[in-house]
């Protein structure tokens, strides 16, 4: 099963979360938030706490809905095909793809900057689409969060003495024995 683009682009924004809260948090007026609570809001007497973030928490907003909806498709995923893994070698997530944006949210980015803005969205965009074309837009850390690993595997399919390689996301441990799993993309997806 591949991935349709609109799904890939859900599950890479959604692994985007944390960046997104980072981001959010450098448009906080934090000195703002020491003074009291007014009601009703008056536009002269009271203030927002927010630095002009209405991309912050746009951005902030789109990566917290594509996270949830990446969490439920994976656990939607109905695994269908049985087999026997015969060998499994945990693989430690490339996490470089993730950590660079990372670094580039403490270089400054302004909201209200146009031009690094819009090269931050270049950047992305161009990171999405490395990792989608690599078939490896599953493979991010903030699944790791959630209990999610990636292993080498060695399997066969049920029935049958074909051996096969490749890679699985597993929720929670893998050792050798029978499971079900689905593929998307490159990779199988079992759930123990």
């Amino acid at each position: 099963m591949q991935l349709r683009i609109l799904t890939a682009i859900t599950v890479f924004l959604g692994s985007y979360l944390p960046l997104a809260v980072i981001l959010f948090s450098q448009n906080i007026d934090y000195p703002a938030l020491g003074r009291s609570f007014c009601w009703p809001l008056d536009e002269a007497q009271c203030k927002v706490p927010l630095l002009d973030a209405g991309y912050a928490i746009g951005f902030l907003a789109v990566t917290l809905v594509c996270f949830f909806l990446t969490v439920l498709a994976l656990a939607l995923v109905r695994t269908r095909q049985d087999i026997t893994v015969r060998e499994a070698e945990y693989v430690p997530t490339d996490l470089m793809n993730y950590t660079l944006p990372y670094v580039v949210s403490f270089m400054g980015i302004d909201y209200q900057d146009t031009d690094k803005f819009v090269g931050f969205c270049v950047f992305l965009a161009w990171m999405f689409w490395i990792t989608n074309k690599s078939g490896q837009v599953l493979l991010n850390p903030i699944l790791i969060a959630l209990g999610w690993r990636l292993y080498n595997v060695t399997y066969s399919f049920a029935g049958s003495s074909d051996v096969h390689k490749g890679r699985a996301l597993v929720k929670g441990y893998l050792t050798p024995g029978n499971y079900r799993q689905w593929p998307v993309q490159d990779i199988q997806i079992i759930k123990p």
